[in-house]
């Protein structure tokens, strides 16, 4: 049964578009709300409709573009959960399908911050009850930042479903470093499950000084195969065309690089346009129209994720398992 009989679904610029396909999928209509920006840079946001005892969604992917900051974005989305609490909600789910600071989530010099947390406890001080995101950085990291209940969402059946259209040649899932080995490994068992073949799992070491990456050993085999490089972003691009240089001297026939969230760099599109990748696959947690790629664009593909947010906020509106909708 669920919490509250009545569902409220918000959404928060620049997920407009995002949260009315997933409204459209859940079978649920857009509330309202009123946003007022004044002369001096502050603005004000309210619900127009009662949500009071009602089971409340905010949807708003937090990431910065060229009309707002991921800062102002923050703080609009904090300013409007609190909001919600004043007028008498009787649960807030925040639904951050790209969570923003996710990546600063330990020191690697003195006196760092450790910002994931430190939004965490922002999100928990405004109100939100639960939060839902997608491949975040470190899921550990996350789920230990919070001391809400956290969801975690994956796009790995996407991905295996994309995987299907490169052929029946052999495959390799590669991670570009060891922080993603996890994510690799889970993208390589879906598919050895989905193909009935045996895929390789490889990996290639990295190590960041003062800024600068230096490459490490390669680990794995992809001679004759399709090497599929798996992350949880892009933002320069960078990181994914060290992997693919990597794959290619090592004999793969094909690279193909999928990553949930295309938080591109204005130079993501140069770096990008190189022939070591064949193809890129990214979700619309992200816009994909929020950075121009020029000559890497031709290659881009877009999967969406609304569905599988869809399910997740049915899920937890009804009070049923999550663990359906993960594996799904």
């Amino acid at each position: 049964m669920p919490v509250h009989d009545s569902l409220a679904l918000f959404a928060l610029a620049p997920s407009e578009a995002f949260t009315r396909a997933v409204a459209e999928h859940h079978g649920a209509e857009l509330a309202p709300y009123e946003l007022r920006r004044f002369e001096d840079g502050e603005h004000k946001i309210r619900p127009l409709r009662s949500v009071r005892d009602h089971d409340v969604y905010v949807v708003c992917s937090l990431y910065g573009d060229a009309n707002d900051s991921v800062n102002d974005r923050l703080c609009r989305t904090l300013f409007f959960v609190g909001a919600l609490r004043d007028a008498g909600a009787g649960r807030v789910t925040l639904v951050a399908p790209y969570l923003c600071y996710a990546r600063k989530d330990r020191r690697t010099n003195p006196r760092d911050p450790v910002t994931t947390r430190y939004v965490a406890r922002m999100i928990e001080g405004s109100g939100v009850d639960r939060i839902v995101t997608i491949d975040v950085h470190n899921r550990a990291a996350y789920e230990n930042a919070f001391r809400i209940p956290t969801e975690h969402l994956e796009a790995t059946r996407l991905f295996v479903e994309r995987c299907r259209t490169l052929g029946a040649g052999a495959l390799a899932v590669v991670s570009p470093d060891p922080g993603g080995f996890h994510r690799a490994e889970s993208l390589r068992d879906a598919l050895e499950a989905d193909r009935n073949q045996v895929v390789e799992l490889a990996m290639l070491g990295k190590h960041r000084k003062g800024g600068v990456v230096r490459t490490e050993a390669f680990v794995g085999n992809v001679e004759g195969r399709i090497a599929v490089i798996v992350d949880d972003l892009i933002v320069t691009g960078t990181t994914l065309v060290r992997a693919a240089e990597a794959c290619r001297k090592r004999g793969a026939v094909a690279v193909h690089a999928m990553a949930t969230h295309g938080v591109f760099t204005a130079a993501a599109g140069s770096v990008l346009a190189t022939p070591l990748i064949d193809s890129l696959v990214i979700t619309d947690s992200v816009s994909p129209e929020r950075t121009d790629l020029g000559p890497a664009r031709s290659k881009l593909a877009v999967v969406s994720i609304t569905e599988l947010v869809a399910r997740a906020i049915s899920a937890l509106h009804h009070g049923r398992s999550m663990t359906a909708i993960i594996e799904k």
